[in-house]
């Protein structure tokens, strides 16, 4: 059924003529393929992600908010997965997108997270745009400095387990 056939049916027929499109200010998450730029960021442990440092290094990018119950259900396994791969050289840039960086530290804080996460600012924003409103966001940037992987939404203990392949 085409698009007009079907605004029709759903007697919509006076936005037939709109169009359907994503906005033109909304980032999509980065394409598996692409080159991903990364941010040097303060950490809320008070060390720093440099970006010179992950340079041929695998790299976790993943955006979430202490209020986002899908967040909240995947943050466990992006826990154990920082514990278990770390020493196998994984780095991770956590990126909280709360409006206020003391709502995530305290999340942290309350569940005993460790994996390196700084508050996402207009600065790290400059270089590293969000992609789209929906969280959490999981990259894996490769060692060419391409993305690997690009997941929107929950992941689950094996989507999360998967990432340790590309190390």
């Amino acid at each position: 059924m085409d698009r007009r056939t079907l605004l029709q049916a759903l007697g919509a027929a006076s936005l037939a003529r709109a169009p359907l499109a994503q906005a033109a200010d909304e980032v999509l998450p980065p394409a598996v393929g692409t080159a991903l730029a990364l941010p040097d960021a303060p950490l809320f442990d008070g060390s720093a992600f440099k970006a010179s440092a992950a340079q041929g290094q695998v790299v976790l990018v993943y955006w979430w908010a202490s209020w986002c119950p899908f967040c909240g259900a995947t943050n466990p396994f992006i826990q154990k997965l920082w514990d278990a791969q770390r020493p196998r050289g994984l780095l991770m840039l956590g990126l909280a997108v709360d409006k206020r960086i003391e709502d995530a530290r305290q999340y942290m804080a309350r569940r005993g997270y460790t994996f390196p996460t700084a508050h996402y600012t207009p600065a790290i924003e400059r270089v590293m745009p969000r992609p789209g409103k929906a969280i959490p966001v999981t990259c894996v940037r490769g060692r060419d400095g391409r993305v690997v992987m690009s997941e929107v939404g929950q992941l689950f203990e094996e989507d999360v387990q998967q990432i340790a392949r590309f190390l």
